[in-house]
């Protein structure tokens, strides 16, 4: 149960949520992961901050907290998708799906195929979210990344559109975001696109790939 954002987001960061504590030493595995993300997070930003004065803007710095804290949203979004092989806050969302999507054929998908193969889906769905946060946070492959949330995020727009407790622009303001991000390529801001891109630090083969997703 929410209390204030000030507690709730202490209880996160401390491991106490109820996502979190029946997750068992998994739970605090994870915490140690996020806590991990947000420290190399500033790390890089703080190298950034330190090798390039371009990188020394009130625009750079925005967009890296912006991407750190989307990021982590994506991150704590995942823990309800566990635990495996079934999370009972994952089978209750795909339901929904199965019920008020917005086009029969989403309905059916999720009710024939999605629903039977639960388990399947929730480990594409968590490992998905979490690449999302890693990638995010630490501002690696941030175009691809977000291409590939913006995608996930279409989904969950339209298998919820008719949930009257949902908000569909609030699925949009996600993927203004996220597409803001593709188009500043925002893994530069103060991220470790940045720092691989000035440091040549990759093989030619690995830099030419990089350029295109960061």
């Amino acid at each position: 149960m929410r209390t204030n954002p000030f507690s709730d987001t202490l209880q996160f960061l401390i491991g106490q949520q109820p996502d979190q504590l029946v997750l068992g030493v998994f739970g605090w595995l994870l915490l140690a992961l996020f806590w991990a993300l947000l420290i190399g997070s500033i790390a890089i930003a703080v190298r950034n901050w330190q090798a390039d004065p371009a990188q020394r803007t009130a625009a750079h710095v925005w967009t890296w907290i912006a991407r750190t804290m989307m990021g982590a949203m994506w991150f704590q979004g995942a823990l309800w998708k566990l635990p495996f092989p079934q999370s009972p806050g994952f089978a209750h969302w795909t339901g929904q799906i199965a019920e008020h999507a917005a086009f029969d054929w989403h309905r059916a998908l999720a009710a024939e195929v999605m629903l039977p193969l639960l388990p399947l889906f929730q480990a594409v769905a968590f490992l998905g979210e979490m690449s999302f946060a890693i990638c995010l946070m630490l501002g690696f492959a941030v175009r691809l990344s977000s291409l590939l949330a913006v995608g996930f995020v279409v989904q969950l727009w339209l298998g919820l559109y008719r949930v009257d407790f949902e908000w569909p622009w609030l699925f949009w303001f996600m993927i203004f975001t996220l597409g803001w991000f593709i188009v500043h390529r925002a893994g530069r801001s103060l991220g470790l696109d940045a720092l691989l891109l000035r440091e040549k630090r990759l093989a030619p083969q690995a830099a030419r790939w990089h350029a295109l997703v960061s």
